[in-house]
């Protein structure tokens, strides 16, 4: 909302009209991004209309404004590109397929824990409380933090790759995830990691980093999960991107 009364230089809300709101919406699509080349998403581009839906919805109802400008706009929906989640039996053939402590860690972080790729690549020894199994992610999307619970079995895990096979050779030493080197891993090296995992599982080659993550979505939310626990398990701000990750049953969404 602060970039669009930006990008109006209005005086008061009473300017605005439905008009500029679509040069605004115009304008998003090639507004460049601030930190990196490229344009801004599809989904982040629904965001902004979603917040000034709600920002001028909560203005008409506390008599605000008379006139709600965004009532009689349409705008395209933003086709999601929603991809499959992997089976639990593709899961477990992962699983079962890896042979080294590394190539079971990360599918912990991806899968079990659920995180992107620059969380796992930030990710440091301190930020993994196998006692008390959790994990922190203090350098999440947008700045965000979370915690995140670990079963039992992940706990034991990462804390036999910490005890027992991490501390050989360390180059980093706060970094948790090593590469053969020594060093902290990146995200190119667990990509190839994870190449040869599906390779040697014989499975579908176009499976991503981000197939885990998605497909841990689906699966809490296919086991009663609700919408909001997935949400702050992922470290989503809204409930609309949860939706897209995850196929949400009608159960589910009548709760919300």
């Amino acid at each position: 909302m602060r970039e669009f009364l930006e990008y109006g230089g209005f005086k008061s809300i009473v300017e605005i009209s439905p008009g500029i709101i679509v040069l605004f919406y115009e304008w998003l699509h090639i507004r460049p991004l601030k930190y990196r080349s490229g344009a801004l998403s599809g989904i982040m581009i629904s965001h902004y209309v979603y917040a000034l839906k709600v920002f001028f919805s909560w203005q008409e109802s506390s008599d605000g404004l008379q006139y709600n400008p965004m009532s009689g706009l349409k705008f395209r929906r933003h086709a999601s590109g929603r991809r499959e989640a992997l089976s639990v039996e593709v899961v477990e053939a992962l699983f079962t397929a890896a042979i080294s402590m590394r190539e079971k860690v990360m599918l912990h972080l991806f899968y079990s824990c659920g995180l992107r790729r620059s969380e796992a690549e930030m990710l440091n020894v301190r930020d993994v409380q196998v006692r008390h199994r959790l994990l922190y992610v203090r350098s999440g999307k947008g700045a965000s933090r979370r915690v995140i619970p670990l079963t039992g079995k992940v706990a034991g895990e990462l804390g036999v790759y910490l005890e027992e096979y991490r501390k050989s050779g360390a180059v980093e030493k706060g970094a948790f995830m090593l590469n053969r080197e020594g060093r902290r891993m990146s995200g190119s090296s667990y990509n190839r990691l994870l190449k040869g995992l599906v390779g040697r599982a014989g499975l579908w080659q176009g499976i991503s980093l981000h197939y885990l993550r998605h497909s841990i979505a689906t699966h809490l939310l296919q086991g009663g999960m609700s919408l909001e626990y997935v949400r702050d398990f992922l470290g989503h701000r809204h409930l609309e991107a949860t939706q897209i990750y995850a196929k949400v049953g009608a159960h589910q969404l009548a709760v919300i």
